[in-house]
């Protein structure tokens, strides 16, 4: 049996960039399936999306089924060039493990896999099931991953009871937050059209830049709601502004811009549209509003689970944990609506970003939290 380390250096080795499969589903059923976990493997297909594989493996067959959660996938590289080592040839050095994927999130998958790996093979009399859920279609779309598998396993009657997300939540150091819940999320795409012209005759064009910029303005200096119980301040932040015009004396003819929407449990997508869709029409009759993405706002109440993981994180780095629900989507929106949720993983610091990297430490004592959690849930005691 490979140790968390050695396994995530494995993992980190496939170039799974989203939502290429390249062997890691096989490889991870290599490990599972002689140590008795039933393996389901499926891969669905939309039309005009890339075909993705996803695995649902679980041990034993009694309630409560607690499951973990995550995905394979990984965003691209980048400039190959600015990486240390190459992206997916897994470098420790100073204590920390480089590679793409180490922290978002194959260090995480890595250690609820040895967790669980090293539990089946320790203990023989469990009292519940062990699952594990995993995707390569988290960082892309997410058409055809999570949400389809959780409603695969609903229709067969195999959902979980708990489960814990292996996203990295861990804001300053590792440990000092896990996440019951997260913000909505909505991006639009706004194109305002005018009428083109000569900068010099404005009475002969419509300059949509113009009535673009009043409507931004608007939308900034929007005060969406002061927060909630559960949830910070709603905020939105425009990320891209777009004319394509490449000369100084041209009004162009249409003007764009992509602005995303953090939003609590105040709001819906639904409402969010109407909002914004009225604005636009105070200043213009003649725009697209178009909704790039969206997820609602989710929050999962469950003391049980939330105090169990809170109480193993204590047991481990003695430190106290806190609960947020910051941060971007994951796919735990999804699960949500089948059973209590917890995200659990490492420091998010180095997410996605060139050199990304995980303490070696850290993915060796998660994985002790992550055993610790399955006792607590499924006998009752505590064996580390």
């Amino acid at each position: 049996m490979y140790s968390t380390l050695e396994l995530a250096k494995k993992l980190i080795k496939f170039p799974t960039v989203t939502p290429n499969d390249v062997g890691i589903i096989a490889f991870v059923r290599f490990l599972l399936e002689p140590l008795g976990f039933r393996c389901t493997e499926i891969e669905f297909c939309e039309d005009g999306y890339k075909n993705v594989k996803n695995l649902y493996a679980v041990y034993g067959n009694a309630k409560p089924v607690l499951c973990f959660a995550g995905h394979l996938d990984v965003v691209p590289a980048g400039e190959l060039k600015a990486w240390s080592h190459g992206p997916f040839t897994p470098t420790l050095q100073d204590g920390k493990l480089i590679g793409r994927g180490a922290v978002d999130m194959k260090g995480a998958v890595a250690a609820f896999l040895s967790a669980a790996m090293k539990f089946v093979s320790n203990n023989k009399d469990i009292q519940g099931s062990i699952g594990i859920l995993l995707t390569l279609d988290e960082e892309d779309t997410g058409v055809n991953g999570t949400i389809k598998m959780l409603k695969h396993l609903d229709e067969s009657g195999e959902i979980f009871d708990y489960c814990i997300v292996g996203e990295p939540t861990s804001a300053q150091s590792f440990g000092d937050m896990i996440k019951n819940g997260r913000r909505g999320s909505i991006t639009f795409n706004l194109n305002v059209n005018g009428v083109q012209g000569h900068v010099a005759y404005p009475e002969n064009a419509k300059n949509p830049n113009h009535i673009l910029v009043k409507i931004l303005s608007e939308l900034i200096e929007l005060k969406l709601d002061e927060g909630s119980e559960y949830f910070a301040p709603s905020n939105l932040e425009v990320s891209s502004i777009d004319v394509g015009n490449f000369v100084t004396n041209i009004i162009p003819e249409k003007a764009s811009a992509t602005f995303n929407i953090r939003f609590s449990d105040i709001h819906t997508c639904k409402s969010l549209r109407v909002l914004v869709d009225e604005i636009c029409k105070k200043y213009s009759d003649d725009y697209e509003l178009n909704i790039i993405s969206e997820s609602e706002s989710f929050i999962s109440r469950s003391e049980f689970l939330e105090g169990i993981v809170k109480i193993a994180i204590k047991q481990v780095l003695n430190i106290p944990a806190v609960t947020s629900t910051d941060g971007g989507t994951s796919d735990a929106r999804h699960i949500s609506k089948y059973c209590p949720v917890i995200e659990f993983g490492l420091l998010n610091e180095s997410a996605h970003k060139i050199n990304e990297f995980c303490c070696i430490d850290d993915i060796e004592k998660l994985s002790t939290i992550y055993y610790n959690i399955i006792y607590r849930v499924l006998s009752g005691r505590i064996k580390i």
